[in-house]
């Protein structure tokens, strides 16, 4: 309830939990109906996967090779190859757009959406670009409805993650690579990863760890690495000899270096105290408040430390917590939602998005939700999208969102909906009076549409 405004479980779900009403779309019925939904946003068969991105890389390299050797035909073949990835890393922006669009309730999306960006990678020059797209699904998509340390282990050792973190560039000093003198010139041992594992992955910032904990993970965690030209994910010759302390336990104490020794170390970490505080605080913020009571912090912690991080446990208390109803419209839409929420409440479908052609896509999409603040694909650091609300509502990101709403549905939309209609498929029966007051003197349809998705109502959850 907001001050006396009533709102339905299944319009206060679809809005707070997934990305909002659409006249597509049948409400749900309960917290059962939306749980059951979320494996809707499984892994997808049509995207891109690692093993054709490594065919892709390897077809790059011999290119470069043959322009290097001087062959002119080699030059066109690359700007064309080049030119195909690009198509290919846009295909997977407009998919995702069209899962979200089309999702009948939206939750399953949205945690996919949250978990790719707590395990943040992202930017880089297209092939990187279109393995970020392999990494949703195949390191993100998987696992959100299972363990928390499955979700870590996938996700940091994915090669998308330990590209962004600079992983391979990570070599023990005491390894066999290291003891090369070819390879002495390059050896370092990179921090990043570990760095991240820790602070932003699973314990969180301020938790009870040292340098010296960091610096005895990233030697834990070299032999990751990832080579196109190599179809494994560890390379023991470039490894740490263990044994090695993290957080007062040993690990790899026979001595040779094994992936094995990660995934030990992932489930502990997984396993800490502080990794549940972490992420029931990151859950509540994101679907919740910006500032969540810690009585709903210290229930989803219990039962992610009760359940040994069971996702899906924590999935329930979320979509059955007073606290969506007592803090309803505290949380500002960011870019992306604000995107799809609107697309959806004005009858656009998924075949509609991925029909749309490469300039449409970019001038009526990407090319706004940059403008917005979000720029697809290219988060700010690796601890992602800032989740404060004063982050997204600046002049700019208002002026933005204006302009889109007055500009862009007209084109996706030759005949706009009745602004009335649409201001009760957008909002249901939760629009304030001043909007219901406002929106039938609108003197145009796309005056009335714009003042419907420009509403402080609809851009707040």
């Amino acid at each position: 309830m907001m001050g006396s405004l009533m709102i339905s479980y299944p319009e206060l779900a679809t809005i707070r939990l997934g990305y909002g009403l659409s006249s597509h779309m049948v409400q749900p019925f309960g917290p059962d109906e939306i749980l059951a939904a979320i494996h809707q946003a499984g892994p997808d068969g049509d995207t891109v996967n690692m093993e054709q991105l490594r065919k892709l890389q390897l077809r790059t390299a011999k290119l470069r090779q043959r322009i290097k050797l001087g062959e002119k035909r080699a030059r066109e073949a690359y700007t064309t190859e080049r030119q195909y990835i690009v198509q290919l890393v846009r295909k997977e922006m407009q998919r995702r757009f069209a899962r979200a669009i089309d999702d009948p309730i939206g939750f399953g999306e949205r945690l996919v959406q949250f978990w790719a960006d707590h395990f943040t990678v992202g930017g880089g020059p297209p092939h990187q670009r279109l393995m970020t797209a392999c990494y949703v699904n195949e390191a993100i998509r998987p696992h959100i409805t299972g363990n928390f340390a499955d979700l870590m282990f996938a996700a940091e050792t994915h090669p998308s993650m330990l590209i962004y973190l600079n992983q391979n560039s990570s070599i023990g000093p005491n390894s066999r690579a290291a003891q090369k003198a070819q390879e002495k010139r390059h050896t370092g041992l990179n921090e990043n990863l570990a760095r991240e594992m820790i602070e932003l992955h699973s314990l969180g910032v301020g938790a009870d760890y040292t340098q010296k904990d960091v610096r005895q993970l990233a030697k834990l965690l070299t032999g990751l690495t990832y080579r196109a030209m190599r179809d494994e994910l560890f390379n023991a010759n470039r490894a740490e000899p263990g044994p090695e302390i993290v957080l007062g336990k040993h690990y790899g104490e026979h001595g040779a270096a094994r992936l094995s020794d990660i995934r030990a170390v992932i489930t502990d970490l997984a396993r800490h105290p502080d990794t549940a505080q972490h992420l029931a605080r990151k859950l509540a913020i994101h679907f919740v408040t910006d500032q969540p009571p810690q009585s709903l912090v210290d229930r989803l912690a219990r039962v992610y430390a009760d359940t040994d991080g069971d996702l899906n446990a924590m999935n329930t208390e979320l979509v059955e917590a007073p606290e969506l109803t007592a803090f309803f419209r505290h949380k500002i839409r960011q870019p992306f939602d604000f995107m799809v929420a609107s697309l959806r409440s004005l009858g656009v479908t998924g075949n509609e998005i991925m029909a749309l052609k490469p300039r449409q896509f970019h001038g009526w999409l990407t090319y706004p939700l940059a403008k917005m603040g979000q720029q697809w694909g290219n988060p700010p650091g690796p601890d992602g999208w800032p989740e404060s609300g004063e982050n997204w509502v600046t002049p700019q990101g208002i002026a933005a969102r204006i302009d889109w709403a007055m500009r862009i549905p007209i084109k996706l939309r030759k005949n706009l909906p009745d602004p009335r209609q649409l201001l009760q498929v957008a909002l249901g029966d939760t629009a304030s009076e001043a909007l219901q007051w406002a929106v039938p003197k609108a003197e145009t349809a796309r005056d009335g549409v714009a003042i419907v998705l420009a509403s402080a109502d609809f851009n707040r959850r």
